[in-house]
């Protein structure tokens, strides 16, 4: 006759395992983003003269899975919605030092903290941040899943003030989160103008005859 005690912890091992297992190999979990510390809105840089940027939307946050197995990220994309009007920022780069254009990323459950930049695809279309409510929300299609997962989905407002500042050429507009306030604080920022490449050539020519003149003295 099977000793009951024996059989109890027997049985009681064996579902520790399963669940370790299920916990640690088998358990897909969620993905999860926390909530952004900022959030911009405005152009991008500047890369060629003469030629106005395209709009973007970049965050700071950190993406973390619920299961250890960890989540691939296959992409993502922002959308923003503004009334009957909605635009997707498709073209995704992420990166602190190094930024590189996202295709596929491993997310663990101690996370990846990043900056992530979503640019509009170069389709022809026009979109500018004018005031008005927006709803922000961030997608994430994950590998395996046929839907896309929604990681945030944030209201702004751009009020009129903003709205004609952002007119300006390089001028974008931060919503940094405050945590006693429990809301995006927004400010405005504006880039410095990239130098055009003709002014470049002058200063390195204005330079290189001050470094001849040193010599020769």
């Amino acid at each position: 006759m099977a000793d009951p005690v024996a059989t109890t912890i027997s049985i009681l091992a064996l579902a520790i395992s399963s669940a370790t297992a299920w916990l640690t190999l088998l358990r897909r979990g969620q993905l999860k983003m926390t909530q952004p510390t900022v959030i911009f809105l405005g152009p991008d840089a500047s890369r060629v003269p003469d030629v106005a940027p395209p709009p973007k939307v970049y965050i700071r946050t950190l993406l973390f899975s619920t299961s250890k197995r960890g989540r691939v990220i296959e992409s993502m994309h922002v959308s923003i919605a503004r009334n009957e009007t909605r635009q997707n920022f498709n073209i995704w780069v992420h990166g602190d030092d190094k930024l590189v254009r996202g295709s596929g990323l491993f997310v663990g459950e101690t996370g990846v903290s990043a900056n992530h930049h979503f640019l509009m695809p170069k389709d022809g279309c026009e979109f500018r941040f004018s005031e008005g409510e927006y709803t922000l929300t961030v997608h994430a299609k994950l590998l395996g899943e046929a839907k896309v997962t929604c990681l945030l989905s944030q209201s702004l407002e751009i009020s009129r003030e903003h709205a004609a500042v952002l007119k300006e050429p390089g001028t974008g507009l931060y919503f940094d989160w405050g945590p006693d306030s429990g809301r995006y604080i927004p400010h405005v920022e504006t880039r410095a103008p990239s130098p055009e490449v003709d002014d470049i050539l002058k200063i390195i020519a204005i330079e290189g005859r001050m470094k001849g003149s040193r010599s020769k003295a």
